[in-house]
C-alpha cells in the first residue's frame, strides 16, 4: 500500500476492516422530543414500587425476591438507598436468617446469598454445607430443582478463592441444567440458556435488562405496575442515550478522522455501547461521552501499532506521546500528525468540560499517563511483532495488563463521576489494585481467545495462546483450558476486591467490573467489536434503536 501525501511508498500490513453498520442512523434523533409526560408517569409508578418495597415484610423472602426482581429490571438505581437498608439488615442476622431455610429451599439460601455479595457484604459459602452428601457432593435430589439449580448457579458466579464448595456449585449446576434445559418451556427455557451464557455477574447491565423485562412480561406472577415502571424506565434512558449518541456522532463525523484514516475500524456506535456498559444512569452523561471519546483514540491507536505503522513510524510517535505537546507532531508522518492532534484536542476539551462543570480538572492528568502506558504497550508489541520474538507467559501478561486498554479505560471512567472520585481514588488506581489488574488480564485473555485463529493467519504478535504454546509446549486445545482458568481466577480476585471493606467507594468499584462485563461480552464467541456487522448489531438495535413496546 502506498503511503500518503507523496510518501516514499511502503508496504504496509491493513486488516481489510468492514465499514461502519450504522452510517448517520443515529444523526437522526438531534430533535428527540422531551419526555415529560413520561416522566410524569414515571414519577407515580415509582412511588407506588416503593410503597411496594416497603410494604414487603423487613428480612422475607419475599422482600429478597422483589429486590432481585428490581435489580433485574434495571430501575433499582432509584431506590438504592430502600435495597441498602434491607440487605444490611439480612447481613446482620445472616447466620440466624439461612438457619430458617431446610435443605429444600436452595433457592432462598442462593439467592440471599448472591444479593448480599452482589451488595458488597461477604457472607461464608459454608451455608451450602447442608446441601452436600457424605460424599462431599451436591445431593442429587437437587437435580430436578431448576430453580434452586439457577439461583445457585447464578450465587456461585460470585466466589471467590478457597470457596471448593462453589467451585464444585458451577459443575454440578452447569451439567444439570445442560440436561434439564431440553425438557423446559419458555419462558424459563429461554431464561436457563441465557443464564448459561451470560450469567448475571457476567452480562452487560443493560443487555440483561432488555432481555429480563421480555422475561418477566411472560412470568404469570408479574407485576403489572413494576413491569410497565421498568418499561417506561428503559425508553426514557433509551432516549436519553439515542440523543447522546447523536452528539458523539456528529463529533466523529466533524472529526473527519474516519475518512482520513482508511486503515482503522470505524466503530464510534460500538465504541459508545461500550461506555453504556460501563454505566447507563443519566447521571453519567457526561462521563459517557468522555469515555466513548477516548475509547475511538484507544481503536485508532491499536490499529496504527497493530497493523499500519511502520516501526520508525510507530518509534516517533512513541516519543511524542510521551511529550504530550502540540510541537512533537511536527516529526510525524501527516496520518500521525492528524490522529496525535486530534487527541490532545480531546483532552483539551474534556478539561474545559471539567472545568465548566466545577469539577478539578486535576483528575485529567491520570488519564493521560493511563494513555502514554497503553501506547507504550502496544508499542513493545510491535517490536515483538517486527523482531519475530515470542514472548514468555509472564512478560506477555505483564505488557498485557496495559495493552487490553483497561487501566486507561478504568481511570478515565472517573473523570465524569464527579467529586466522590477524590485525589486519593485517584493514586490508589493509578497504582494498578489487584481488583484493576484482575480486569486487564481477563479482557486481555479474553480477546485472545477469539482473535487467535485470525491473527495466527494474518501473521501478527503472538497472543497470550502462543505464548503458553510455546512455553509449555502444548497443543492449541490445552493452551486454551490454562487461559480459561487463569481468566477464571482472575474473575475471582475481581470478586473479592468488590467486598466491603473497599479502599474506594464502591461505586467507584463498579465501572472496573461492568468494563470486565462489557468484555465478556463483546468477546464471548467472537470479536464482536471487530465484526459488528454479525451478532453485536441486533444486540445494539435491542438496547438503543428500539423502544420497549407498553
Amino acid at each position: 500500500m502506498v503511503g500518503f501525501c507523496g510518501e516514499v511508498e511502503i508496504t504496509r500490513r491493513c486488516a481489510n476492516h468492514h465499514p461502519s453498520v450504522w452510517g448517520d442512523h443515529f444523526l437522526t434523533y438531534a430533535n428527540l422530543l422531551g419526555t415529560n409526560e413520561w416522566e410524569e408517569k414515571e414519577h407515580e409508578d415509582q412511588k407506588g414500587v416503593r410503597k411496594m418495597l416497603g410494604m414487603a415484610p423487613s428480612k422475607s423472602l419475599q422482600k429478597l425476591d422483589l429486590i432481585n426482581t428490581i435489580q433485574l429490571l434495571g430501575v433499582a438505581y432509584h431506590f438504592e438507598h430502600c435495597i441498602e437498608e434491607s440487605l444490611s439488615e439480612i447481613f446482620n442476622d445472616y447466620e440466624e436468617w439461612i438457619g430458617e431455610f431446610g435443605e429444600s429451599n436452595l433457592h432462598a439460601v442462593a439467592l440471599s446469598f448472591r444479593l448480599l455479595r452482589q451488595q458488597g457484604y461477604y457472607v461464608s459459602s459454608d451455608a451450602f454445607r447442608k446441601f452436600i452428601n457424605e460424599q462431599g457432593n451436591y445431593k442429587e435430589a437437587l437435580a430436578s430443582n431448576v430453580q434452586g439449580l439457577l439461583s445457585l448457579y447464578e450465587a456461585a458466579q460470585f466466589r471467590v478463592h478457597d470457596e471448593e464448595i462453589l467451585d464444585e456449585a458451577i459443575n454440578f449446576t452447569t451439567t444439570h441444567l445442560k440436561l434439564i434445559l431440553p425438557n423446559l418451556s419458555d419462558p424459563l427455557a429461554t431464561q436457563v440458556s441465557n443464564a448459561l451464557k451470560f450469567p448475571i455477574n457476567n452480562i452487560m447491565v443493560r443487555v440483561g435488562t432488555r432481555k429480563y423485562i421480555s422475561f418477566y412480561q411472560e412470568d404469570e406472577s408479574h407485576s403489572e405496575m413494576l413491569l410497565n415502571f421498568a418499561k417506561l424506565d428503559f425508553n426514557i434512558l433509551q432516549r436519553l442515550h439515542k440523543k447522546e449518541l447523536c452528539d458523539i456522532t456528529r463529533w466523529w463525523k466533524e472529526s473527519e478522522i474516519a475518512q482520513a484514516l482508511p486503515f482503522a475500524r470505524d466503530r464510534v456506535v460500538e465504541l459508545y455501547f461500550w461506555s453504556l456498559g460501563v454505566y447507563f444512569e443519566p447521571q453519567y452523561s457526561v462521563a459517557r461521552k468522555i469515555l466513548t471519546k477516548v475509547l475511538c483514540f484507544c481503536s485508532i491507536m491499536d490499529d496504527t501499532y497493530d497493523t499500519y505503522g511502520t516501526l520508525d513510524e510507530l518509534t516517533l510517535l512513541t516519543t511524542a506521546i510521551e511529550r504530550w505537546d502540540i510541537d512533537a507532531s511536527e516529526q510525524l508522518p501527516p496520518y500521525m500528525k492528524l490522529s496525535y492532534r486530534a487527541l490532545l484536542q480531546v483532552y483539551n476539551e474534556t478539561e474545559r468540560e471539567l472545568e465548566n462543570l466545577g469539577n478539578k480538572t486535576f483528575r485529567v492528568k491520570y488519564s493521560i499517563n493511563e494513555m502514554k502506558k497503553l501506547l507504550k504497550a502496544y508499542f513493545q508489541e510491535a517490536k515483538w511483532y517486527h523482531a519475530k520474538d515470542v514472548p514468555t507467559m509472564e512478560q506477555y501478561i505483564k505488557n498485557g495488563i496495559p495493552s487490553s486498554t483497561y487501566l486507561l479505560l478504568a481511570t478515565t471512567s472517573w473523570l465524569g463521576m464527579g467529586d466522590i472520585a477524590t485525589k486519593d481514588a485517584f493514586d490508589w488506581i493509578s497504582n494498578e489494585p489487584t481488583i484493576l489488574v484482575a480486569s486487564c488480564i481477563i479482557a486481555r485473555l479474553l480477546n485472545d481467545l477469539v482473535t487467535h485463529e485470525i491473527e495466527v493467519e494474518r501473521g501478527d504478535v503472538a497472543s497470550g495462546i502462543e505464548c503458553y504454546m510455546n512455553e509449555h509446549g502444548a497443543t492449541t486445545e490445552e493452551a486454551y483450558i490454562e487461559i480459561r482458568k487463569i481468566i477464571e481466577n482472575n474473575w475471582k480476585d475481581l470478586n473479592r476486591g468488590c467486598l466491603k471493606p473497599t479502599t474506594v467507594p464502591r461505586v467507584l468499584l463498579m465501572p472496573v467490573l461492568n468494563l470486565t462485563r462489557v468484555a465478556e461480552f463483546f468477546y464471548k464467541d467472537e470479536d464482536a467489536y471487530t465484526f459488528s456487522k454479525n451478532n453485536l448489531k441486533d444486540v445494539i438495535s435491542m438496547v438503543l434503536i428500539d423502544p420497549i413496546k407498553a
